[in-house]
């Protein structure tokens, strides 16, 4: 009969934690081991579709994004420091408060207009108005040397962030960037754990906040996540949306997409 004032006790003091950014530090979510879903089987790109830059495009999603060998293989086929569009593969449902985990790899070819820069890619996720490239939502950064940057599109996002260096820091100052007159604004992450090969990346939701992992290690924050109200005049919490892992100039492989709901 003592168990239960316990775990009353743990749940008011949790419950005020979760709903408050400030609060949120180091903030990494916790489970049971509860059902990981699929959201590439595999096989095809059922549940998907894609996005586009270049409106001159007339090829098909798998001329950008092949299916082979259980993963997807970004720009298959094209020669390299050919010109080739950005693009974008979009989940068809949308999604709230979820682990999200994936695994890429870079492969060896780049393309113009990119080509002499390092490889690039990323997550975008809770994407909100218009489809196009690049959406407005929040996004893990996928680059050589900078895996795990928060990029806020069109969107308003607070991190925490050494004086100093101005990196990601879970005992930095907390510092709020976005506005409606700048679309893209940066967050670096902390130390750079990409490594030759496969590498895994998680990001955890929790309505309006996410962590980003890189082979296992938390690399950023994304708090207080908003989006600008047009109807409302105002920046409203970002609690929800679709998912979009990109193809930006560079040959990567995506693997073992998976989702696990909280």
């Amino acid at each position: 009969m003592k168990i239960l004032p316990v775990c009353l006790l743990f749940l008011f003091v949790a419950v005020p934690f979760l709903n408050n950014p400030s609060a949120k530090k180091g903030w990494v979510t916790d489970l049971q081991d509860p059902k990981w879903e699929p959201l590439f089987n595999g096989t095809n790109l059922d549940g998907w579709y894609m996005v586009v830059k270049d409106s001159s495009f007339t090829g098909t999603v798998d001329e950008i994004f092949a299916v082979k060998e259980d993963a997807i293989h970004v720009y298959p086929g094209q020669e390299p420091h050919s010109l080739q569009t950005f693009a974008g593969l979009v989940t068809e449902e949308t999604y709230d408060n979820y682990k999200l985990r994936m695994e890429y790899k870079w492969g060896e070819k780049k393309f113009r207009p990119r080509h002499g820069a390092v490889r690039d890619a990323g997550i975008i996720f809770h994407m909100h108005g218009k489809e196009m490239i690049w959406p407005y939502g929040i996004e893990c950064q996928i680059q050589e040397g900078d895996t795990g940057d928060v990029w806020a599109i069109g969107s308003k996002v607070s991190s925490t962030i050494q004086d100093v260096v101005r990196n990601y820091d879970p005992k930095g100052t907390l510092t709020t960037r976005g506005d409606t007159l700048q679309t893209f604004q940066r967050f670096h992450r902390s130390y750079c754990w990409e490594v030759p090969g496969w590498n895994t990346i998680e990001i955890h939701v929790k309505e309006n906040n996410a962590v980003f992992l890189v082979n296992g290690k938390v690399v950023n924050e994304a708090l207080d996540m908003r989006y600008w109200s047009k109807t409302d005049t105002a920046w409203e919490p970002l609690t929800e949306g679709k998912i979009m892992i990109q193809a930006e100039g560079a040959e990567l492989f995506y693997r073992n997409i998976e989702l696990q709901k909280l």
